[in-house]
């Protein structure tokens, strides 16, 4: 009875920081595809009326990116 108890408490420690992990995970960008041009644009909150970021992907594979990533963006792709 003791060794189950021994090993649960560490194993539901671990699956505890696994769930962390994944669920704080910082908001990404949908990837933009080969000859494409992509626009990310972030903004503050649901309201979508202040952007506070915004990451352009060039079509040679460059690209520049501004500000900061939240979880209310806004992505456009267009074939270049």
């Amino acid at each position: 009875m003791r060794r189950t108890t021994a090993l649960s408490l560490p194993l539901a420690f671990v699956l505890a920081l696994a769930g962390a992990a994944v669920t704080s995970a910082p908001a990404q960008a949908r990837p933009c595809g080969l000859g494409n041009y992509c626009v990310t644009t972030y903004y503050s909150d649901s309201s979508w009326t202040t952007v506070v970021g915004q990451m352009v992907e060039e079509c040679e594979g460059g690209g520049s990116f501004w500000g900061v990533r939240t979880i209310y963006k806004d992505f456009t792709e267009r074939p270049c």
